[in-house]
């Protein structure tokens, strides 16, 4: 298997703190980059487990099992990894939880996969091809307003309204089934020009959000992470947009405060009921990394060490 390295590949495994005999879990394996990394840094008693959707990261990990026997791998999102982490016997003891968010070079690079306005493919944006609805098959039912909703929300797309306007107008003349013909659409429908951005970045971002549940996932993992790891555990977590960061930072943040602590008065971390330590300051890509990889430039690794 030909390894792709990921955004933060270095600081994302230094943040995990690793453990030569310690056991953790790669909770979006995507191509196995981050996995094959953290397996270098492994003894032989170390473990890995690992969870993705797509079952093309299933298949790039069952090629990787097959000659690494310190590797478990379930398909899945990572909001159910409790099943999973109580069969392998290690709920409440790992070391550490890595989270690399979004959509994977390869899922975009790979027309059938509708991820990408740059490459003509069936709208589908899946992360899981074998469940749920397609982005094709919402846009043909969802009425203008969800549609309105769904890109302000989850786009932050000021022209949001115009766009759904637009789509709504289009599928009465031909359904909206490719990449190219919605990116088209939705260019039509945005006045100007934002620099180094294309107009249809933020209509896709958030259809691909709502069609498989980013958000929703995203808070229930990371609620379910921080009961997964034992104490002293790392949870590492790179986003690539606002509305993820917004939630790994809020939750980082609240899980750190001691609830009802006096205010100006010292609290002892025994006595608090802070369950979360942040871990230096948050971590964005360096200006070679993104000048390799521009789709690293909004990345940013946020880090907290489970301390009760």
């Amino acid at each position: 298997m030909t390894e792709h390295v990921p955004v933060l590949f270095e600081a994302a495994l230094a943040a995990l703190d690793i453990r030569t005999d310690g056991c953790y879990l790669d909770a979006t394996f995507g191509r196995g980059g981050h996995a094959q990394g953290i397996l270098r840094r492994l003894g032989a008693g170390g473990r890995l487990l690992a969870m993705d959707k797509d079952p093309a990261a299933e298949q790039a990990a069952r090629a990787l099992m097959a000659r690494e026997p310190r590797l478990h791998f379930r398909r899945g999102s990572f909001a159910a990894m409790e099943p999973f982490l109580r069969e392998q016997g290690v709920w409440g003891a790992l070391d550490g939880v890595l989270m690399d968010l979004g959509v994977s070079s390869p899922q975009l690079d790979t027309p059938e996969r509708g991820f990408s306005f740059n490459r003509e493919g069936p709208l589908d944006m899946r992360m899981d091809p074998t469940t749920g609805r397609s982005a094709a098959d919402w846009l043909a039912e969802a009425d203008e307003g969800e549609i309105a909703d769904v890109i302000r929300r989850f786009g932050e797309e000021r022209h949001a309204r115009r766009i759904a306007r637009r789509i709504v107008a289009a599928r009465a003349e031909t359904p909206v089934r490719t990449t190219q013909r919605l990116a088209e659409i939705v260019r039509a429908a945005v006045p100007g020009r934002e620099p180094g951005k294309d107009p249809a970045t933020r209509t896709f971002q958030a259809i691909r959000i709502f069609i498989n549940d980013e958000l929703q996932d995203l808070q229930l993992g990371l609620e379910k992470a921080l009961q997964a790891l034992g104490t002293h555990g790392r949870l590492a977590v790179i986003s690539f947009h606002s509305l993820e960061d917004r939630i790994v930072k809020r939750f980082l943040r609240e899980q750190s405060r001691a609830d009802h602590a006096p205010r100006k008065l010292p609290v002892m971390v025994a006595e608090s009921t802070a369950r979360l330590r942040l871990v230096g300051k948050p971590v964005r890509p360096a200006a070679e990394e993104v000048a390799a990889n521009p789709r690293a430039r909004s990345a940013v690794l946020r880090v907290a060490e489970k301390i009760r």
